[in-house]
């Protein structure tokens, strides 16, 4: 397994899955929803309350300073002093709004008239809001004053103030006003605090609503896939409850047909395959009585056939070699419905697999043709019958097919034995590969007639899995190879088998 398959099956599997799946994703997607939406109410909220706040506060702060100032200024005589410019401040800043006032004079260049010197001064108002009031504005209809107030918000040591000023007459001061926007900062803090409350109490409540819709919608798909599971697992009686009209309901209604529609279905079939496999049983049945007359007859054919008409031999021959491979024929046949009908049954004893295939050889006369790598003392317990089917099987087709020498490993590995069956032929084509154990399969469709049925790898195969273990087919380096694998020891009897034993 590569890299990326195994990175992929781990990200498939375990919190993975379950960051994916239907009901995360909901929430997720209910989440994002609610947060988009309370992020951007909230931001607006406070821009809009920002500007209201801020907008307010300067308002009434330079009103209250141009008032202040155009009421005091009068009372400011000609040639002022630096004390009567620090009363002018003084009394400008005493409106009650808590706000300082700096006023300069070009004619006093050394004074600092501040109603709080040691905090403001001339040198903290920005340049370019000094430069911007001491410009003179032509007077026209549209402007009838030559000097305006201006603004700016600047942060001063960190603390946010809103500085204003403005020239009292051609030659007169300049006023300029200090107002603390601190308290509008807390009040901005605190509302920014709340909106920020507000937006994770509508995410969390989000997400409760996105838990409680998405019980609502995946309980009837979760019903949906466990009866899937079932029918999966062959109930094939699994139904669902319908409720309601929507497409959900829609849905249900056609998993019911579906299954309805499939239980006939696999009902039918499983009736025709019986069907076939009584008649194949019954139609064996049937010829194994006129075969063993046959074979009886044939026996006696054989025995006589060098005293007979040479013209008559060959056809007695002939008879006596059919009449057996269709008595082999009829044998595998009914094996097969055995199989199928699953009343093939194991007899298991504990058996040495060295002497049982060694057996096998000599009882057909293969010494001179296999080569055996067997060592002694190999015990599984197996069903030697069936077994010796499986090893004749393995051999008589390498031999038939691969040619000798056919050489015969066993091994022992992880609690199971392997019986590595290779000849010396030119292989199995890649085509055949996987074809090998069909039923009735041969490689060589040309041929009209051939000395094997198709049935004795698939037999063989079957043998082997009813002892819980496999065959494979593959090319070795000089010729096919299969492989025999077997538990050491007898699989557990499956409860239906079981049962059936008892009764």
């Amino acid at each position: 397994m590569t890299d990326h398959q195994t990175t992929t099956r781990r990200f498939s599997s375990g919190p993975w899955r379950r960051l994916r799946s239907l009901r995360v994703r909901l929430i997720a997607v209910f989440a994002a929803v609610a947060l988009l939406t309370a992020v951007s109410a909230s931001g607006i909220a406070y821009w809009l309350n920002r500007d209201a706040v801020l907008k307010r506060a300067q308002d009434t702060a330079l009103n209250d300073f141009r008032v202040s100032l155009s009421r005091n200024v009068s009372d400011l005589p000609l040639n002022a002093t630096c004390a009567d410019l620090t009363q002018l401040a003084n009394t400008v800043a005493s409106s009650g709004l808590s706000y300082d006032v700096v006023v300069a004079d070009p004619a006093r260049p050394g004074c600092v008239a501040s109603s709080s010197p040691g905090r403001y001064t001339l040198a903290e108002v920005p340049g370019n809001l000094q430069d911007t009031v001491g410009r003179l504005r032509q007077v026209t209809d549209s402007n009838p004053y030559a000097y305006h107030l201006y603004w700016q918000r600047q942060n001063l040591d960190g603390r946010p103030f809103l500085i204003g000023g403005t020239k009292v007459v051609p030659t007169g001061p300049t006023a300029y006003m200090f107002k603390s926007l601190e308290n509008e900062r807390a009040d901005l803090n605190t509302l920014g605090w709340s909106l920020a409350i507000a937006t994770l109490l509508a995410l969390i409540g989000s997400a409760l609503l996105a838990q409680a819709a998405s019980a609502t919608v995946l309980r009837p798909v979760k019903r949906l896939g466990e009866a899937a599971r079932r029918l999966g697992e062959g109930h094939l009686d699994t139904r669902l409850e319908v409720e309601g009209s929507d497409e959900l309901a829609d849905l249900a209604r056609t998993f019911n047909r579906t299954a309805a529609s499939l239980h006939e279905q696999v009902e039918e079939l499983s009736a025709r395959e019986a069907q076939s496999r009584r008649f194949v049983a019954d139609m064996s049945h049937e010829l194994r009585t006129p075969l063993t007359a046959m074979t009886a007859v044939t026996d006696i054919l054989e025995d006589e056939a060098e005293s007979l008409d040479p013209m008559i031999e060959p056809a007695v021959r002939l008879v006596v070699s059919e009449t057996r491979r269709l008595s082999d024929l009829v044998e595998n046949l009914m094996e097969v419905t055995r199989f199928d009908a699953g009343t093939a049954k194991l007899v298991a004893d504990e058996v040495d697999i060295a002497d049982l295939i060694m057996s096998c050889i000599d009882g057909r006369a293969w010494y001179d043709a296999v080569e055996l790598d067997a060592p002694r003392g190999v015990l599984a317990v197996v069903d030697p019958r069936r077994l010796d089917v499986v090893f004749a099987n393995l051999i008589g087709n390498a031999l038939k097919h691969g040619g000798s020498p056919v050489r015969v490993k066993v091994r022992e590995a992880d609690g199971t034995v392997v019986v590595e069956v290779s000849d010396s032929g030119p292989g199995i084509p890649e085509d055949v590969l996987p074809h090998v154990f069909d039923r009735f399969y041969k490689a060589d469709k040309g041929r009209a007639r051939s000395e094997g049925s198709g049935l004795g790898l698939s037999i063989a195969m079957a043998n082997a899995q009813i002892h819980g273990g496999a065959i494979t087919a593959a090319n070795g380096e000089a010729g096919a190879v299969f492989t025999l694998t077997l538990p050491l020891t007898q699989p557990p009897t499956p409860p239906a088998a079981a049962e059936e034993s008892a009764t």
